[in-house]
């Protein structure tokens, strides 16, 4: 789900959804749309119906129908948010009422969305639940490029630009991940209970095996707030066009069974942003339907700031509690933010990004009769104005991000450092062990030496004797003699010799050593000569 294949995101892609190492001569021929009869022209026959190369096996590659709802407990819901001409948005109560998918009756959604409505400026159109057939409907309906769901099912961050007419429209999309903070106590699958429950009984002792390593697409525990943070997703396509009504939002949420954003939430949250006086004064100054693009937008930007506020919390906690305690689990705890920040640096840039492609594509239908070049120039600048003013936020949530990452950086190598510090004590610990057993054995040595000199079966000591004290230094200098020799002559690596030296060279090392450079020879040389 979380894996990201970029290079399948976006429609300038020539080889959709094929990977390098495919069979390309096993797939099917693409199909020319123009050659296709009326019925295939239908909503069953997306994509391919619309979109020539996207064959079965491309289809099966990408997911598309894997990924999507398939369970018939879960109810795929449309819900609507309209935005009048005025720019003002029309009541909750008055808007059309979710509609819920009979798949026993299909029928009924395709006729219901070839209804055009009037006097709007635009609607947004937000589904739980994608369903297989919904999904067709949509993409025909409103000549979606396959991109959008395949990036939206995937996980995958995308933005672009397509079906660009002049003086008419075009369509966008962004597909944005992000973080969102989310309390213990909402009520969360049993596959993410399961993984907070193993989370927290690593917190309580038990350590992650190499195996299991550190998965930065999943969510992270904040233990001290209880709140874990999960990665979420915004997936939006705009249709921007020209035509009364023309324009409409497409907003894709995963299945209820990942705990993400539901339209539902994301619906009363578009809905919220009509009460809000600043963006209202927006809306009624320009007719560009691309500012309720931008609001939503926005809602990444709170979950951002939320998440990073209670992840700076608990990184104080955890800082705190490892100034207090030598907990070793806080270590890897540490370590394991501190992949997790990476991960949400590049997913804060490809916000950035997403804002930018925003900022950068005006919408060409700002170009018909509709708009006068001064209604033109001030809503590109306004749209400037806003997007700079979203892209400061997302800067300061990078300053932000940066200033935790230090902070996490910081703690680490405290860690580190105490730990070095208690192995160097344990060092020197054992050092000043052994010195006591040293002076202990310089105390009975002379001691030791005496004794074994009394022993000494000698003539000298012992009246009767066979030997002498001469032939016991003799042979004693001998032996000491041999074995340094031999010691030299068995290590490859020694001043006495070259290194690389082979062993019957370094036999001769008393002589070598005598006769170089480095030698007596040029010991004697070095000697000043003195004159008699």
């Amino acid at each position: 789900m979380f894996f990201c294949r970029y290079r399948h995101a976006a429609p300038s892609g020539p080889w959709p959804w094929m990977d390098l190492e495919s069979d390309t001569k096993l797939e099917t021929e693409p199909t020319s749309p123009a050659k296709e009869s009326a019925e295939q022209l239908k909503w069953r026959g997306y994509p391919q119906s619309l979109f020539g190369n996207w064959v079965t096996d491309r289809i099966t590659r990408c997911k598309m129908v894997e990924n999507c709802s398939k369970d018939p407990r879960e109810k795929c819901r449309i819900y609507y948010v309209d935005v009048l001409e005025t720019g003002s948005f029309k009541p909750a109560q008055d808007t059309c009422p979710p509609i819920d998918v009979d798949e026993r009756a299909l029928h009924k959604l395709w006729d219901h969305l070839q209804i055009q409505p009037t006097g709007l400026r635009l609607r947004v159109l937000l589904v739980d639940n994608m369903k297989h057939p919904v999904l067709q409907m949509l993409g025909t309906r409103y000549n979606i490029e396959p991109f959008f769901f395949t990036s939206s099912l995937n996980w995958i961050p995308s933005r672009y630009q397509e079906e660009v007419i002049k003086k008419k429209g075009d369509h966008i999309t962004v597909t944005l991940l992000f973080v969102r903070a989310v309390s213990w106590g909402v009520t969360a699958p049993s596959s993410q209970n399961k993984h907070i429950s193993e989370s927290l009984r690593l917190r309580s002792g038990t350590v992650l095996s190499p195996i299991d390593g550190i998965i930065v697409q999943k969510f992270l525990v904040l233990s001290s707030a209880e709140k874990y943070l999960l990665q979420d997703m915004l997936a939006l396509h705009m249709i921007r066009s020209s035509d009364p009504s023309g324009s409409t939002i497409i907003s894709y949420h995963p299945n209820a069974q990942w705990d993400r954003t539901t339209a539902e939430r994301l619906r009363n949250l578009v809905q919220k942003v009509g009460e809000s006086v600043y963006w209202q004064k927006i809306f009624e100054q320009s007719k560009d339907p691309s500012f309720v693009f931008l609001a939503i937008l926005w809602y990444g930007l709170y979950a951002w700031d939320e998440s990073l506020d209670h992840l700076y919390t608990h990184m104080n906690w955890l800082e705190t509690n490892v100034l207090l305690t030598n907990d070793s689990h806080l270590t890897t705890e540490l370590h394991t933010i501190q992949a997790q920040l990476l991960h949400y640096a590049s997913l804060l840039e490809d916000f950035r990004k997403s804002v930018t492609f925003v900022r950068n594509t005006p919408n060409p239908g700002l170009e018909s009769s509709e708009f006068t070049e001064h209604s033109r120039r001030d809503t590109n600048k306004l749209m400037r104005k806003e997007c700079d003013n979203l892209l400061s936020e997302i800067d300061r949530l990078g300053f932000q991000l940066r200033n935790i990452t230090d902070l996490a950086k910081a703690t680490v190598n405290f860690v580190d450092s105490r730990r070095m510090q208690d192995l160097t004590t344990a060092t020197v610990r054992d050092s000043a062990s052994m010195k006591q057993i040293s002076y202990l054995t310089m105390i009975f040595l002379p001691a030791s030496f005496i004794a074994s000199v009394f022993g000494m079966n000698v003539r000298e000591i012992i009246s009767g004797a066979t030997e002498t004290l001469a032939n016991y230094v003799t042979v004693s200098v001998t032996f000491t003699v041999l074995t340094a020799w031999l010691v030299v002559a068995f290590q490859a690596h020694s001043p006495f010799h070259e290194s690389g030296t082979g062993f019957w060279r370094r036999l001769a090392w008393p002589v070598t050593y005598i006769m170089t450079s480095t030698g007596l020879r040029q010991s004697l040389r070095s000697q000043p000569v003195v004159d008699i």
